[in-house]
């Protein structure tokens, strides 16, 4: 099918598409509104879908190539914004494998992030309702298959947006220490009980909180394990939380921890010494026969734990690891809260069960549908939160329903509609309307290592520094603001976010705007102006390619502003934007493939640096031991991990950040990334942690 063939399908079909799947209700009366259903997820798919390829563009489109002759524009699955031929020898875009959890599949190819949902198990629809289902799924699948474009999510539109001002690349006053910005001090009593219904993007793949990589996925970890420590959002200060007190050696290689004595797993199983070593070894040194890959990123130079008595551990490791202390409170990627025996001994498939996944929170994973939803019951008993939360005893929620809901418009939709309380992941165009009708926006910037291409030293053309430094130079951070991103967000004006110790801008130097700059780099370089505007060098066009993750509202839109700025100095962006599942699978070849990856590293510490970008480490930039910058980074950011003198480790990173930006230009960034949530007015106590996540434990809804 061509794409003009694709576009008048979908004047006709996703009329269709709406109609049908209106008449789900009209068949099963009233029962079929019953949540527990969840019916109206085969009306939102195809609203997504209808949103996704509004119909007045595609008649838009078809009228000017009739009148005209003008052919649509069209956007590969790599990303290349180039005009097609409207003739039947255009290409048809390839489907993706279909993904499958265990013995579940879809009707719908996970060809689209927008896939109808998976229904509930136990539920077994009438035979009428099922026929009509049957027909919403062939729909949708035309649709599908006629939407042309990228596999990328549209999530995070870059329509217009009431100008804003751009706000300081500093931390903002204002948050309290857990509650994040926006939020409303109330002095009235928490209601117990009731279930949160609560919105995100991605489809959490896991429960096992130390395979935990999404945001979906960490914030299911914070609130069924506990952390050591926990580390303040505001001021980064450590308070006791499994452990009562800790210490450490000159040389910051052997941390000794006091643990707290009547603290148990869900399961009764009590917490202490040996449970902390037996989870410490698996994170390090995984399980092959249980197939549990090692986190050697956390974990370089973890050589064991001792535990001298049953309440006391020494954690040692080969080399100093200063931000071990603050890893003690982590909450993101591979999170290192406590798991029970049961779930160590669990093979990673038996993990995706709930009743093996053991923790020590306040909540227990009840259910997991993937693709749908996973559901937290409060625990009783529960009575070791840290101090600084202002609470104790069990959580005041009965449930927590984590549901996923992949478009921005329709998660908007659902929380106005009822269905949600709050919503994470709220798309930077939607905020003003949902403050205006009262709902509640609070956010959180992300501490650590904000969203940036990290620039692919070992391919061509990123292998040569001048173009690392166009790239940096030839396009504006400040024009994010107002068309793509909100005044929840921060500019990124260096690798790190602005309230990590450390912190230093280049918002005056290496990556300030100048478009002329940029250009007499690539002219000195050799790169000339030629066909398209692009330039050329040796009869090459300067062509990058960037990998980018819709794991956050606005990144689409942010990277295709980037595209089309450096497209003014003749750099051809090839851009692809991908949810996790294939981001994932395209990381893993991006050393010889894609010229920039973005994401962002979530770490309110320092430490970030030399775990994503020192090429001992993480390498994200891939550097070769060849290289001159090689020695240069391993030794800078080594230096980060070897004090917790405040100045000496300030003076550390500042210079770590310098090598990364202005000396080698490794680093493209892009914006500080916030949690943007909306909730109603009757929601209260959503905690947001030093990593962003939402803890649960204090929040209750009103009455």
């Amino acid at each position: 099918m061509t794409t003009l063939d694709a576009y008048r399908a979908q004047i006709v079909v996703l009329d269709q598409a709406l109609k049908t799947t209106n008449e789900i209700f009209e068949v099963g009366g009233s029962s079929a509104l019953d949540r527990k259903f969840h019916l109206d997820r085969h009306w939102r798919n195809a609203r997504t879908l209808a949103s996704h390829n509004p119909v007045i563009y595609r008649e838009r489109r078809l009228g000017d190539y009739l009148l005209n002759g003008k052919a649509p524009v069209f956007l590969s699955t790599e990303g290349s914004s180039r005009p097609l031929p409207p003739d039947d020898d255009q290409p048809v875009l390839p489907r993706r494998e279909m993904r499958e959890m265990s013995n579940n599949s879809s009707l719908i190819s996970a060809f689209s992030p927008f896939a109808v949902r998976k229904p509930r198990r136990g539920y077994r629809r009438s035979r009428a309702t099922r026929a009509l289902l049957v027909g919403v799924a062939i729909v949708s699948a035309g649709v599908l298959a006629a939407c042309g474009g990228s596999s990328s999510s549209s999530s995070g539109s870059s329509s217009a947006l009431a100008a804003a001002t751009i706000p300081p690349s500093k931390v903002v006053s204002g948050a309290s220490s857990a509650l994040g910005y926006g939020s409303t001090p109330t002095t009235a009593t928490p209601v117990q009980g009731g279930v949160l219904h609560f919105g995100v993007l991605d489809a959490p793949e896991v429960i096992d909180p130390h395979e935990a990589g999404s945001y979906p996925e960490s914030i299911i970890a914070d609130n069924i394990t506990d952390k050591l420590t926990w580390q303040d959002p505001v001021t980064g200060k450590l308070y006791p939380w499994l452990a009562t007190s800790w210490s450490y050696n000159s040389s910051l290689t052997r941390f000794t921890f006091q643990l707290r004595h009547g603290v148990t797993f869900s399961n009764g199983q009590p917490f202490n010494a040996a449970a902390v070593k037996a989870n410490f070894d698996q994170d390090a040194f995984g399980d092959a026969k249980l197939q549990i890959t090692p986190d050697p990123t956390h974990w370089t130079g973890y050589t064991g734990t001792l535990t001298p008595n049953p309440y006391e551990v020494v954690v040692e490791f080969s080399k100093p690891n200063a931000g071990f202390l603050t890893f003690s409170s982590f909450s993101g990627d591979n999170d290192p809260g406590f798991v029970a025996n049961k779930t160590l001994q669990s093979s990673k498939t038996q993990r995706l069960t709930p009743a093996n996944v053991i923790g020590t929170g306040p909540f227990i994973v009840k259910s997991f549908t993937y693709e749908q939803n996973v559901v937290l019951v409060r625990r009783t008993g529960y009575d070791w939160a840290p101090a600084p939360l202002a609470h104790d005893g069990a959580a005041y929620l009965n449930e927590v329903d984590i549901e996923t809901i992949p478009e921005a418009s329709v998660r908007t939709g659902a929380l106005e509609s009822g269905q949600l309380q709050a919503t994470l992941d709220v798309a930077p165009t939607d905020e003003p309307s949902l403050k205006s009708a009262g709902y509640q926006i609070l956010y959180q910037p992300i501490g650590g290592q904000n969203i940036a291409f990290q620039l692919n030293a070992d391919l061509f053309p990123t292998n040569d520094v001048d173009v690392r430094k166009a790239l940096n130079l030839g396009w504006n951070r400040a024009a994010l603001f107002g068309p793509v991103l909100s005044s929840s967000y921060r500019a990124a004006w260096s690798v790190l976010a602005p309230n990590v110790p450390g912190y230093v801008s280049f918002e005056t130097s290496a990556l300030r705007y100048d478009p002329a700059a940029a250009e007499s780099l690539l002219n000195s370089d050799g790169w000339k102006v030629g066909t398209g505007g692009y330039r050329y060098k040796d009869g090459k066009e300067l062509t990058v390619k960037f990998l980018g993750i819709n794991n956050l509202a606005p990144n689409q839109s942010a990277y295709e502003l980037i595209q089309e700025q450096l497209k003014q100095v003749g750099i051809n962006v090839e851009l692809s934007v991908l949810p996790i599942p294939d981001f994932t699978a395209q990381e893993a070849v991006a050393q010889t493939k894609w010229n920039g990856t973005a994401a962002n590293t979530s770490r309110d510490d320092p430490s970030v640096l030399w775990q994503a970008d020192s090429p001992a480490v993480g390498n994200g930039s891939y550097v070769q031991p060849s290289s001159p910058e090689y020695q240069p980074l391993v030794n800078s950011l080594q230096n980060v991990q070897s004090t917790l003198d405040p100045a000496q480790r300030a003076a550390a990173t500042a210079q770590a950040q310098n090598l990364l930006i202005a000396q080698y230009a490794l680093v493209d960034p892009v914006y500080v990334p916030s949690q943007v949530i909306a909730a109603n007015k009757d929601v209260h106590g959503i905690v947001f942690d030093a990593q962003s996540r939402n803890l649960f434990y204090g929040t209750w809804i009103g009455k």
